[in-house]
């Protein structure tokens, strides 16, 4: 995975660039569009074939993402394939909204849970988070049972975990020392 990310930044990097430019909302929907496309199993069996080419690959995919693209969007693609980096485009996505959600100062957050949170649930912890965080924060929820109680939070590369589950093995590493 971490071999993805690193193929996938300098892509996402020049995608961003060029998109400031641009539309930037109509980019992250084509380019969330092209990720999924990307996503599917049959298609990759495809593009591996040998006997398939990138314009090949190309014109299946600006069909089955059933929007009309950007002529950035479409040069980016392009790219992509004649690259060979067809495996690389959903960390591409990821990357590109990320970036594009720190220019608006906006942070994403995966929260998980292990129990499924309402609204206002949401709504109260995104506050406190936000705070906690110092800058807006675009939450996602996970719900993940093995956390017995408690959230664990994750913006960027910082993790807050108050779960139960941290809490016992931290205590477990103490009462071992």
């Amino acid at each position: 995975m971490a071999e993805l990310a690193t193929i996938a930044r300098p892509y996402a990097e020049a995608l961003f660039q060029v998109a400031q430019k641009h539309d930037l909302n109509g980019w992250r929907e084509q380019i969330d569009a092209l990720a999924l496309v990307a996503g599917d199993d049959g298609l990759r069996q495809f593009a591996a074939h040998p006997k398939t080419s990138a314009s090949q690959v190309f014109d299946v995919m600006v069909e089955a993402a059933k929007l009309p693209l950007a002529d950035g969007v479409r040069n980016f693609l392009r790219t992509v394939l004649d690259n060979g980096r067809l495996d690389a485009l959903p960390a591409v996505a990821s990357q590109f909204h990320a970036l594009a959600s720190a220019a608006q100062g906006v942070a994403e957050a995966t929260v998980e849970s292990a129990f499924p949170m309402d609204a206002a649930q949401l709504g109260e912890l995104t506050a406190v988070l936000e705070q906690r965080f110092g800058r807006k924060l675009k939450p996602e929820v996970k719900v993940e049972p093995s956390l017995i109680g408690g959230v664990r939070v994750t913006v960027g590369d910082e993790v807050l975990d108050t779960s139960v589950r941290a809490r016992l093995d931290r205590m477990k590493t103490q009462l071992t020392a």
